[in-house]
């Protein structure tokens, strides 16, 4: 798959993207819900003006200020407590 250039701002806000077998995207997961300019920044990057499918894992909205003081605790501990699995099975 051929990785975007997508700024280091945005991408560092995504969890995921999903792709078709064609390699097309079909889906980008972020943490929190994508700003209206970053997801026209998204967008213009695939070619797809009316891509429709963004999702995020948490649905409350934080400040730029906010997610860069604690992105580090959010993600360690959202991969500690959703993915985190029992080495005892």
């Amino acid at each position: 798959m051929n990785p975007l250039d997508i700024p280091y701002k945005i991408k560092d806000k995504i969890f995921e993207i999903k792709y078709h077998s064609n390699e097309s995207i079909f889906k980008i997961i972020s943490y929190f819900p994508l700003s209206e300019l970053e997801r026209r920044t998204l967008t213009s990057h695939l070619n797809q003006p009316d891509f429709p499918e963004f999702y995020s894992i948490f649905t409350g909205s934080i400040t730029d200020d906010e997610w860069y003081k604690t992105k580090n605790q959010i993600k360690k501990r959202f991969q500690d407590e959703l993915f985190d699995i029992d080495p005892k099975l």
